[in-house]
């Protein structure tokens, strides 16, 4: 019987999502230390986020289950985060609905046009205009959302230890807000594909 080999990338990508919670439990200690040791567990998983892309590409691991697990681990890390800054009072609690709301239609419509063949990115993607190419699959799109979100995460708890700053609240805000608007407008193209869907009855 042939040995199985580990799927690195999909080990680094479960292991991004404990780092996460327990970083996001470290806020709760409200220490100066934890918050600063957070902060730093915060930026490993976001950089976690690349190396388990990274590793599936260099070490052949791609598959499809990958795929999904990747989008999964990303929308529980995500979620996690907004959830627990909604708890702690330095966001309100219409913005982790906000994502919770949009996740769940996207993923949703995901899922119902994989079956039939397409992907949520690459060249079989569901999106047919250019301009909902560009703003849900391109890398310049994909890249200023994460790194929106990577900055707003970051500077939120920042903001909550000894580092004083006198603009890192507006700043860390800005990118809490522009995550959101950004976060829906990179929903929208998928929505709008599956409008007849969401609004007519599915032909046969």
């Amino acid at each position: 019987m042939s040995k199985q080999a580990i799927n690195f990338a999909n080990v680094v990508c479960i292991a991004r999502v404990i780092f996460a919670f327990v970083a996001i439990a470290l806020l709760f200690r409200h220490h100066t230390s934890s918050m600063w040791l957070s902060f730093v567990i915060t930026i490993f998983v976001i950089w976690a986020d690349q190396l388990d892309g990274y590793l599936a590409r260099k070490l052949n691991l791609a598959s499809k289950f990958g795929g999904i697990l990747d989008i999964a681990c990303d929308r529980t890390v995500e979620l996690a985060y907004w959830i627990a800054f909604a708890v702690l009072g330095w966001i309100a609690l219409w913005i982790p609905l906000l994502f919770l709301i949009r996740g769940n239609l996207v993923d949703a419509i995901r899922a119902y046009y994989q079956e039939k063949g397409f992907t949520a990115f690459g060249e079989k993607t569901m999106i047919n205009s250019p301009l909902g190419r560009f703003l849900v699959a391109s890398n310049f799109s994909r890249f200023t959302y994460a790194v929106a979100k990577a900055l707003a995460f970051c500077l939120l708890i920042l903001l909550h230890t000894n580092f004083h700053w006198f603009r890192l609240t507006s700043l860390a805000y800005f990118f809490v807000y522009f995550t959101c608007v950004f976060c829906v407008i990179r929903g929208l193209p998928v929505l709008l594909e599956a409008s007849d869907l969401l609004f007519f009855k599915e032909r046969s």
